[in-house]
C-alpha cells in the first residue's frame, strides 16, 4: 500500500548532491493543452489549494488554470560549463545552471575529493568577488568556459570555527554514530550491505558475462519457511565501512582558549590539541593567516610558532606534513565518502530515530562535546543577528507571492525550510525543558505549571494548569488537547488563506510527558490574554466575542473545511457570531497579523464517544454498544470523515433528485412519500438501486441534476418551478445547509459544554445534530465495514501498527475504534482471510494500552534511574522470567538532603521509586484492563505467553511496537524472551529514549498536481506522457523538498516501473535504487515501504542478471517482514514467489519448493482454495517438479491448478487451454520416462536410453512467471486496438464528467494500457484473467 506518512521527513540545502539535484534537466514540458487533467482526477482534496470550489468541496478546473506550459519552462534554464583554478591542482570544468547561487558553487568544491578540506575562500571572476547569494545568470560577463579562481581568504573566528567543524565531519563522513544518536538528520541506510557497492554501471560490468557462475543461494537458517528464530543482530548487518580508518588519535580545543589580548593582537584566534596516530602531541594556532604549530604544551603556554611552524591554509594540509598516516588514510577516506552513493549521506529533512543501535566506542570529538558545552544555545551560529525569530520566519515564508509557478516554488521551498528547521529547534528545546536543562518564566510555581521560553519558541507541559480543562477530563484533556490542536493547525495551513495566520506547531512526547513547541506572537508577553483576544472566548464560552475582519477571514476557510457559520450567546445573553468553535481564539499581534490559536476543536465532535443527556444516538450507533463515555470530551471526528461522509451525502443528493426528476418526467407526479421524513437514510436506502435500473437514461439524468443545480446555485436563468422543488426536497433530505444548493457543514460548537445558541436558532441547531448523529452512523456503518472489505480484498495490506493506522485514519477512523474495527473483524464472514488483520490489531492494542501506562510509569522516575526502570518496564511487558527485580540506583548516588530535592522534583512529581515495585502480572492486568476502559475490548491475557500463544503474535514484534511508539532505543543483540531463570534486558541494553516528534508537513503542491496527471496519464496507457509529467513532478519535488523526502520516494518508484515496463532496465535499477535508499532513511529500515521497495528492486536486478543481487535483496525482505510481522501475511506469499521462482531459475530446485510451497499454502489461506493466485501457485510448484523430473507431484499440481481454471474461468479460457496443453506436456514427459526405466529394468545396462528432455529453465521463462506474480502485464496492442481504446477512454471520460462524484471510484477500465500497464494492487493481475474484463491497469504504484 502506498502510505503518506504523516511523521515524515528539512530540504537537504545546498550539500545536496550533484546527480539527482533539482537543475537536473527535466524533459520536454507538457503543452497548456494536457494540464487540466490535473484537477480533474481527485474529487476533493484539501492539497489543492481550493479558492472557491462551485458545489460543496467538488472543485472544477478552470480551463485557464495557472500551470500553463510558458511558466514552467523559466525553472528549466540550460546549463554551461565554467572552469575552475584551484590553488595547488589542476583546473578542472564544472556543470553549473543559471538559477544556482554561487554558495551552491562553494558546496559543490567543499565535498568534492581534492577540494573538500577548503572551507574560507572567495571565486573570482576576472578579479572581481562574487557574492554568495547572487544567482549566476545575475552575473555580468559569466557565460560557458569562464574562468572562476578559487582565492584563500583570511580567518576570522567564526571562519575557523566553521573550518573545525567541516575537517571533523570530513573525518566522521563514513562513522554512523550520529545515525545511531539521532543527530543532524543523520539515518541509517543498509542497501549498500546487500548489494556489494552501486548497482549502476559499474556494478552491471563486474557481473557481465559471468552469468551462470556458480553463485551461493543458501539463505540463513533463520529465513527458511518455518524457522521459529527471529534473530534482531541481522537488522542492522556490520558495514565493512564501519571499521573507521584512524586518521588523528585526538582533535580537540585546546584548554588554553580562548586566546589573551596580547595573542589576539597578534591574529590568534584559537587553539587546537592534536594527538596523532603516531602519538605525536602537537598544540596548533589557528589565526587569521591560516594554522600553523606553536611551542605549548598541556601545561605550559608557549604561543611562540614551533620551527618548522608548517603555516598552511587548511588544517589538513599542516596534519598532512605531521602525520604521514594521516595523509595516507584521510586520502583513503575521501576516497571513500565520495564513492557512496549521494542518498547515503545527505541529511534528511525531519530526523529519524533507529529503535536498536550496536554497542559503539565512545570517542573523542571536540565539536560535539562544545555543541554540548554551549547547548549551541538555542543560536545557530552561521545566523547574523544569532537567535532566529521563528514566528517572523513562519510567518514571512507564507506573505511570499504565489502568483506563478516560479514563485509558488519558491514560496513553497521556503516555508518547507523553516518547517523543517523549527522542528528540528522545537525537538532540542522540548527535551532540554524534561531534562531540566531550561528556566522557567513563572519558576516560583510548581513544576506542573510552568511554561518555558528558548530559542524565541514557547513550551507549555501537557497538565491541566489551573483547571482550565476541568468540564472536558482534566490532564487527559490536557494531553490530548495539543494533537487536536496540531490537527487544526495542519487543516488551517492546507487551506493557505491569505491574511490569516497560524502559529508554528511542534507536539514532543519525551519521557512520559508531552511537551507543546509554539512560536511567540509578537507581544503577546506583555500583556493579559483577555486583552489580546478579540475573536472567540477564552473561557470555553462564557464570554465570546467576535471581530468582522475574521470572520471574513475565516469564511473563506469556511467552504473547504465544512464549517457552519453560527450564532451563540454570551454570558450577556447577547448574539455573538462566529465562524470557528469558540475556543478558537483571534489575536492581533503587535506586527498586525492576525493569528487564530487553539484551534482543537475545528473538526465537529464524535457523538460515539460523547454522551448528552436526552439524546438518543441512531440504531447502528446504539447496536455497537455507542455512546460510550471516553475520559476526555474533546473527541473530534477526523477530517477525513467529514470529507468522506460530504462525498457520500452527495451522491445521495444526485440520485434523490436524478429519481425525483425522471418521475417526473414520466409524468408520475405523486409526490415520493420518502422526501417527507426529514433526514432519515434508512427512507432514502432504496435509491441507488432505483438509479442503477434507470441505466443510461439515469446518466443523463444526473446530467440535468447538475445542470439545474449549477443553475440555482448561481441565479442565471429561470428555473422551472417543479425542478426547482426537486432540488429544495433532496436538499432537505441530505442536510444541506442551503435550501438551493448540495452544502453540507458542521457547527463545530454542537454539544460543547458551556455553549448556548439563541432561541432563534433552535431549528439549525436541531439540524445540526441530527447531521452529527448521521456521521457519527456513517462512521460505523460505512467506513468500518469498508476498511474491512478492502481488508479481505487485500486491496489494503498493512503489514504493522503504523501502516494499519494509516489505513484507519485515510477512513477518517480515529484509532479509539481499534477494539470496534477487531470485533466486526471477528465478526466478519470472511474471518481466516483477515487474521494478519487480527493479529496487527491485536498486537497494537496491547503495544498502545502499554505506551499509555508506560507514560505515567516514567514521569515518577528520576534521570540517574531511568534505564533501570525501562530495563525493568520491558523485563515485566516481556518476558518469561516470573519475577524481575528492579535495580534502583545506589545508595550513594541520592542525595542526602532530600529537602533541598523538593524543588526540582519531575513534573507530575511521583513517587521516585513506585516504579520499582511492578510485577509482570500487574502490568498485564493493567494492560488488559486499559484494553477495556479505552477500546472496549476483552483481551483476557495474564502474561505474556498466554497472548502470544492466544493471538499468534511474536515478542520481537512486539517490543519494535512499544519501542517505536515511546522512543526506546536497545542493545543490538539476540534477547532471550523466553527464558525463565533471568530477565529479558538488564539497564545495560537499555540505551537512550528518544522523543516522539508530530509536527506539520508543508507540501509541494504543484509538483503533487504534475504527480498525479501523470498517473493518470499512466492509467489511460500514455506511458511517454505519463513519465515526462512523472520526471517532471520529480524536478519539483526536488525543488521544494530538497533530495530526501517521502514523496520523491514514490515518485522514483514509480518512475522505476515505468521505465521497466518501457524496457529501460538500466534507468529503473538507478531509480528503484534511490527509491530503496530514500525509504530507508526517511522512514526506516524496517518500515513496510521499505520491504516492498526491496522487492521492486530484486526483480529489476533479476532482469538485468544480477541474480546474486536480486537473491540477496529478496531474503533481506523477507527477513524484514519476519521481523515486523512474522511469517503468516499474504505478502509473504508474494515474496516466497518471488524467492522460488529465481532459485528455480538458478537450478536450486529443493529450496525453491520449500519458498513456493510456502506460498501455496498462504494463498490458499488468504484467497481461498479455489483463487486463481492458488491456481497460479499450483502451477509454478508444477514446473519445479517437472524440472526434477518428479512428474507424479508435477502432474498431481498441474491437475489441481486446471480444476480451478476450469471452474472459475470455464473450459475455453485461454488459461485454462494453457493450462490443459501443459498436462498433456507433463504426462507425455511421464510416460517417455516410465518407458525409460521399464527399458532398464527388461534390459539392464546394455538398455538403449533415450535421452529424457528435462532442461533448465530459460530465464525469460523465469521472468515471464516473475511479471505474472508481481502484476506486470506486457499487451500487445494493435493500431486498430489503440484507436478503439482511445475512443473508449473519451466515452468514459464523458460519462463519468455527468455523474462527477463517481470520478474517484471510477473502475479504471477506461485504463487499459497501450504499450503495457502493470497492476501494483497485484489482484489485476488475475483480474485480468477473467473473460470480459478490460485489461489491466497500471495502478496507483
Amino acid at each position: 500500500m502506498v502510505i503518506k506518512t504523516d511523521e515524515l521527513p528539512p530540504a537537504a540545502p545546498a550539500e545536496g548532491p550533484r546527480e539527482p539535484g533539482p537543475q537536473g534537466g527535466g524533459k520536454a514540458r507538457p503543452g497548456p493543452a494536457e494540464l487540466p487533467a490535473v484537477m480533474l482526477l481527485n474529487g476533493d482534496c484539501l492539497d489543492k489549494k481550493s479558492e472557491e470550489p462551485k458545489e460543496n468541496g467538488h472543485q472544477e478546473a478552470e480551463a485557464g488554470d495557472e500551470a500553463s506550459g510558458q511558466e514552467v519552462i523559466v525553472i528549466q534554464d540550460t546549463g554551461f560549463t565554467v572552469k575552475i583554478l584551484v590553488p595547488g591542482i589542476e583546473a578542472f570544468s564544472l556543470q553549473v545552471s543559471p538559477q544556482e547561487m554561487v554558495q551552491e558553487i562553494h558546496q559543490v568544491l567543499m565535498d568534492r575529493e581534492d577540494t573538500c578540506h577548503r572551507t574560507c575562500f572567495s571565486l573570482q571572476l576576472d578579479g572581481n568577488v562574487l557574492d554568495n547569494f547572487s544567482e549566476l545568470r545575475t552575473i555580468e560577463g559569466l557565460e560557458e568556459g569562464s574562468v572562476l579562481r578559487v582565492v584563500e581568504e583570511p580567518y576570522t573566528v567564526r571562519e575557523a570555527r566553521i573550518h573545525v567543524r567541516h575537517i571533523r565531519d570530513l573525518l566522521k563522513s563514513l562513522d554512523p554514530s550520529d545515525a545511531f544518536n539521532g543527530v543532524d538528520c543523520n539515518s541509517l541506510s543498509f542497501l549498500s550491505v546487500f548489494t556489494d557497492g552501486d548497482l549502476g554501471d559499474s556494478g552491471k560490468r563486474k557481473k557481465k558475462g559471468i552469468e551462470m557462475e556458480p553463485i551461493d543461494c543458501t539463505p540463513p537458517e533463520h529465513i527458511l519457511p518455518g524457522s521459529k528464530e527471529r534473530p534482531l543482530c541481522a537488522l542492522q548487518p556490520q558495514n565493512r565501512d564501519w571499521k573507521p580508518l584512524q586518521c588523528l588519535k585526538v582533535l580537540t580545543m585546546s584548554g588554553w582558549n580562548p586566546p589573551p589580548g596580547n595573542r589576539k593582537m597578534h591574529g590568534d584566534l584559537m587553539y587546537l590539541f592534536v594527538i596523532t596516530a603516531e602519538d605525536r602531541h602537537v598544540s596548533i594556532t589557528a589565526s587569521t593567516r591560516g594554522f600553523y604549530l606553536n611551542q605549548s604544551t598541556a601545561y605550559n603556554f608557549n604561543p611562540k610558532p614551533a620551527s618548522p611552524r608548517f603555516l598552511s591554509h587548511s588544517l589538513v594540509e599542516l596534519l598532512n606534513q605531521i602525520s604521514p598516516t594521516f595523509k595516507k588514510n584521510f586520502a583513503l577516506l575521501q576516497k571513500k565518502r565520495v564513492q557512496r552513493h549521494p542518498f547515503e549521506r545527505i541529511a534528511t529533512p525531519f530526523q529519524v530515530y533507529s529503535w536498536t543501535a550496536p554497542q559503539v566506542e565512545h570517542a573523542m570529538d571536540c565539536v560535539r562535546a562544545e555543541d554540548a558545552y554551549t547547548s549551541r544555545l538555542g543560536y545557530e551560529e552561521h545566523i547574523p543577528g544569532q537567535t532566529r525569530d521563528w514566528n517572523e520566519e513562519l510567518q514571512t515564508t507564507r506573505e511570499l507571492p504565489r502568483k506563478n509557478l516560479p514563485e509558488r516554488l519558491l514560496r513553497e521551498r521556503a516555508i518547507f525550510k523553516v518547517h523543517s528547521d523549527f522542528t528540528a529547534a522545537a525537538t532540542r528545546g522540548a527535551m532540554a525543558v524534561i531534562d531540566g536543562n531550561v528556566m522557567a518564566i513563572n519558576p516560583s510555581e510548581e513544576t506542573k505549571m510552568q511554561m518555558f521560553i528558548w530559542n524565541n519558541i514557547f513550551f507549555s507541559l501537557g497538565f491541566d494548569v489551573r483547571d482550565h480543562y476541568k468540564d472536558f477530563g482534566g490532564d487527559v484533556a490536557a494531553y490530548v488537547a495539543p494533537t487536536n490542536d496540531l490537527n487544526g493547525v495542519r487543516t488551517y495551513n492546507a487551506v493557505d488563506v491569505e491574511g490569516l495566520y497560524t502559529l508554528g506547531t511542534v507536539v514532543v512526547d519525551y519521557r512520559g510527558y508531552r511537551v507543546t513547541a509554539q512560536s511567540i506572537i509578537p507581544g503577546i508577553l506583555e500583556r493579559e490574554q483577555e486583552q489580546s483576544v478579540i475573536y472567540g472566548s477564552i473561557d470555553f464560552g462564557k464570554t465570546v466575542v467576535s471581530h468582522p475582519r475574521y470572520l471574513e477571514l475565516l469564511e473563506k476557510t469556511s467552504r473547504p473545511l465544512k464549517i457552519q457559520r453560527h450564532r451563540v450567546l454570551n454570558d450577556r445573553d447577547e448574539e455573538v457570531e462566529l465562524c470557528s468553535s469558540v475556543e478558537c481564539k483571534g489575536i492581533i499581534g503587535n506586527d498586525g497579523r492576525h493569528y487564530i490559536l487553539d484551534l482543537l476543536r475545528t473538526f465537529p465532535p464524535d457523538l460515539n464517544f460523547l454522551p448528552v443527556a436526552g439524546e438518543e444516538l441512531p440504531e447502528e450507533c446504539r447496536r455497537a454498544g455507542f455512546p460510550k463515555p471516553h475520559r476526555h470530551k474533546l473527541c473530534c471526528l477526523r477530517q477525513e470523515l467529514v470529507d468522506a461522509f460530504v462525498e457520500h451525502r452527495y451522491l445521495l443528493f444526485m440520485k434523490l433528485a436524478a429519481i425525483q426528476l425522471m418521475q417526473q418526467k414520466a409524468n408520475r407526479v405523486e409526490s415520493p412519500g420518502l422526501l417527507e421524513n426529514g433526514t432519515s437514510e434508512a427512507g432514502t436506502s432504496e435509491s441507488p438501486e432505483a438509479v442503477e435500473a434507470a441505466g443510461e437514461e439515469g446518466a443523463s439524468g444526473l446530467a440535468k441534476v447538475k445542470e439545474l443545480a449549477e443553475t440555482m446555485a448561481s441565479d442565471n436563468g429561470p428555473v422551472d418551478p417543479k425542478s426547482r422543488e426537486v432540488i429544495q426536497n433532496a436538499c432537505k433530505a441530505v442536510g444541506s445547509v442551503s435550501s438551493t444548493s448540495f452544502d453540507i457543514r458542521f457547527n463545530p460548537d454542537i454539544f460543547s459544554p458551556g455553549v448556548r445558541f439563541p432561541e432563534s436558532c433552535q431549528d439549525e441547531v436541531r439540524d445540526q445534530k441530527q447531521l452529527l448523529k448521521d456521521a457519527a452512523a456513517f462512521l460505523l456503518s460505512c467506513q468500518i465495514p469498508g476498511l474491512v472489505k478492502d481488508c479481505t480484498d487485500h486491496t489494503v495490506l498493512p503489514m504493522d501498527g503504523a501502516t494499519l493506522a494509516e489505513a484507519m485514519h485515510q477512513r477518517g477512523i480515529n484509532i479509539r475504534y481499534l477494539g470496534k474495527v477487531l470485533d466486526f473483524v471477528l465478526r466478519s464472514p470472511a474471518r481466516p482471510q483477515l487474521d494478519h488483520i487480527y493479529k496487527i490489531g491485536i498486537s497494537e492494542l496491547i503495544t498502545r494500552s502499554a505506551k499509555h501506562i508506560f507514560k505515567t510509569y516514567l514521569q515518577g522516575v528520576e534521570l540517574s534511574g531511568l534505564s533501570a526502570a525501562i530495563s525493568h518496564f520491558l523485563n515485566c511487558f516481556l518476558s518469561s522470567f516470573p519475577n524481575p527485580v528492579a535495580h534502583l540506583p545506589a545508595d550513594e548516588l541520592v542525595s542526602k538532603k532530600k529537602n533541598k530535592r523538593r524543588k526540582n522534583r519531575p513534573p507530575g512529581g511521583a513517587d521516585n521509586t513506585a516504579w520499582a515495585v511492578m510485577t509482570p502480572q500487574e502490568l498485564w492486568k493493567d494492560i488488559c484492563q486499559e484494553a477495556k476502559n479505552y477500546f472496549d475490548f476483552s483481551l483476557e491475557c495474564e502474561t505474556v505467553d498466554q497472548a502470544v500463544e492466544t493471538f499468534g503474535l511474536q515478542k520481537i514484534t512486539l517490543l519494535r511496537e512499544i519501542s517505536l511508539k515511546t522512543g526506546i532505543q536497545i542493545l543490538l543483540k539476540e534477547y532471550s524472551f523466553d527464558s525463565r531463570h533471568k530477565p529479558a534486558f538488564t539497564e545495560e541494553d537499555v540505551l537512550n529514549i528518544f522523543p516522539v516528534v508530530k509536527h506539520v508537513n508543508p507540501k509541494a503542491s504543484d509538483a503533487f498536481h504534475f504527480f498525479q496527471s501523470g498517473q493518470a496519464k499512466v492509467q489511460q496507457g500514455f506511458l511517454k506522457e505519463g513519465c515526462e509529467l512523472i520526471t517532471e513532478a520529480l524536478n519539483l519535488f526536488n525543488n521544494v523538498y530538497g533530495a530526501m523526502h517521502v514523496e520523491i520516494c514514490a515518485c522514483l518508484r514509480l518512475l522505476a516501473r515505468l521505465h521497466y515496463i518501457m524496457g529501460d532496465y538500466a534507468e529503473a535499477l538507478s531509480n528503484q535504487q534511490k527509491a530503496v535508499l530514500m525509504s530507508e532513511r526517511v522512514l526506516g529500515i524496517e518500515h513496510p515501504n521499505t520491504i516492498q521497495e526491496y522487492m521492486h528492486l530484486a526483480l529489476y536486478c533479476f532482469a538485468s542478471s544480477q541474480l546474486s543481487t536480486a537473491l540477496s535483496l529478496l531474503y533481506r525482505a523477507r527477513y524484514l517482514l519476519l521481523l515486523v510481522f512474522g511469517e503468516d501475511h499474504p505478502e509473504m506469499a508474494l515474496l516466497d514467489n518471488n524467492i522460488g521462482l529465481v532459485l528455480h531459475g538458478v537450478m536450486e530446485y529443493e529450496l525453491a519448493l520449500r519458498f513456493l510451497e510456502n506460498a501455496l499454502s498462504i494463498n490458499a489461506k488468504y484467497h481461498g482454495a479455489k483463487s486463481l493466485k492458488v491456481a497460479l501457485s499450483h502451477h509454478l510448484v508444477a514446473r519445479v517438479y517437472e524440472s526434477k523430473a518428479e512428474f507424479r507431484s508435477a502432474l498431481q499440481h498441474e491437475k489441481e491448478g486446471y480444476t480451478i481454471y476450469k471452474s472459475q474461468l470455464g473450459e475455453n479460457h485461454e488459461k485454462t487451454r494453457e493450462s490443459s496443453d501443459y498436462l498433456k506436456c507433463l504426462t507425455q514427459q511421464a510416460v517417455a520416462l516410465q518407458r525409460t526405466m521399464n527399458e532398464i529394468y527388461r534390459n539392464g545396462s546394455s538398455a538403449n536410453i533415450m535421452p529424457l528432455k528435462v532442461t533448465a529453465p530459460s530465464m525469460a521463462s523465469v521472468l515471464e512467471q516473475l511479471h505474472i506474480i508481481n502484476g506486470i502485464l506486457f499487451i500487445p496492442l494493435s493500431q486498430k486496438d489503440l484507436e478503439n481504446l482511445k475512443a473508449e477512454v473519451v466515452r468514459r471520460h464523458q460519462l463519468q464528467e455527468t455523474s462527477k462524484a463517481t470520478v474517484r471510484d471510477s473502475d479504471a477500465a477506461a485504463a487499459a494500457a497501450a504499450a503495457a500497464a502493470a497492476a501494483e494492487s497485484r489482484e489485476e493481475a488475475e483480474s485480468s484473467l477473467l473473460p470480459g474484463d478490460d485489461p489491466p491497469t497500471l495502478s496507483s504504484v
